[in-house]
């Protein structure tokens, strides 16, 4: 304290000084309209640019937040398409009962491990068991398919992508919806995927799109890729193209799992057919 008293001291004829300067810019600010008037515009645009940066500082802060915001929202809209839905049509007295019942639904996730580089390619997503993931439910994002679910924990879940040598998925050629299998490219190439055991009365053409058909984990129409090149099978009687992926599986942040509210039922008469072979 006693320093301090010393260092006014020492100074005080600056300290009047500044005060005295303040006060006249007060009075000339106050009393003179024109010099008031840029006074406060030129405060409202250092304020305002202020104002802006601390802005920007909080919508990056806040990202998280809103990314997990647009994931519900998307996952909310994905049970609302068309594809979300079934035909359940009741013909009674010739009058023909059309109803639309919801088969899927979908839980959003973030992807919180992943890896593209292996023979055999995983990922990890923040959802589980109390969230209502099961193993075997399939996996999409805003691009397509990304995989189905292999392990389920009581909060994470692991994902056997598409990128891996044990990974098949029925699918369809968007055009003429003839009917074969998706599965990684031989060469392990992140961005290549085959299709195969196409009926060879297909006529598909380069950049054709190829979707997931109504035999697989999904929705009917889910994206997978497009044709990039054709080859025909030893025997002639099936086809087999090359695919560029249209999931880019090393820039995977958010998904959504594929809950079809029919899967058990369907597994259940499945293995009731079987065991009656």
């Amino acid at each position: 304290m006693r320093n301090l008293l010393i260092f006014i001291t020492k100074y005080n004829a600056f300290f009047l000084f500044l005060i005295f300067e303040i006060i006249s810019l007060v009075i000339y600010i106050k009393y003179n309209s024109f010099q008031k008037a840029t006074f406060i515009n030129s405060t409202s645009q250092v304020t305002g640019a202020l104002y802006t940066q601390v802005n920007g500082v909080q919508d990056y802060l806040s990202l998280k937040e809103v990314n997990d915001s647009l994931a519900r929202e998307n996952a909310r809209l994905r049970t609302q398409l068309k594809t979300a839905f079934y035909t359940d049509t009741v013909a009674k007295h010739k009058v023909d009962d059309t109803v639309f019942k919801q088969q899927y639904t979908y839980i959003e996730a973030k992807v919180i491990n992943n890896s593209t580089n292996r023979s055999n390619n995983y990922l990890t997503i923040n959802r589980g068991s109390r969230q209502g993931v099961a193993k075997g439910m399939g996996v999409i994002c805003s691009s397509g398919l990304v995989g189905k679910v292999v392990f389920v924990g009581e909060h994470l879940s692991v994902v056997q992508s598409m990128l891996h040598k044990d990974s098949r998925f029925s699918a369809m050629l968007a055009k003429d919806k003839e009917i074969g299998y998706v599965e990684w490219s031989d060469d392990m190439d992140p961005h290549k995927g085959i299709l195969k055991d196409v009926s060879n009365n297909a006529q598909p053409k380069i950049g054709e799109a190829v979707l997931t058909s109504q035999y697989s984990l999904f929705p009917a129409g889910i994206m997978i890729g497009k044709v990039t090149n054709l080859h025909s099978r030893a025997g002639g009687y099936t086809l087999n193209m090359e695919l560029a992926l249209s999931v880019d599986y090393s820039r995977l942040h958010y998904v959504n799992v594929v809950v079809n509210k029919y899967a058990e039922e369907q597994a259940g008469l499945e293995a009731q057919e079987k065991k009656d072979e």
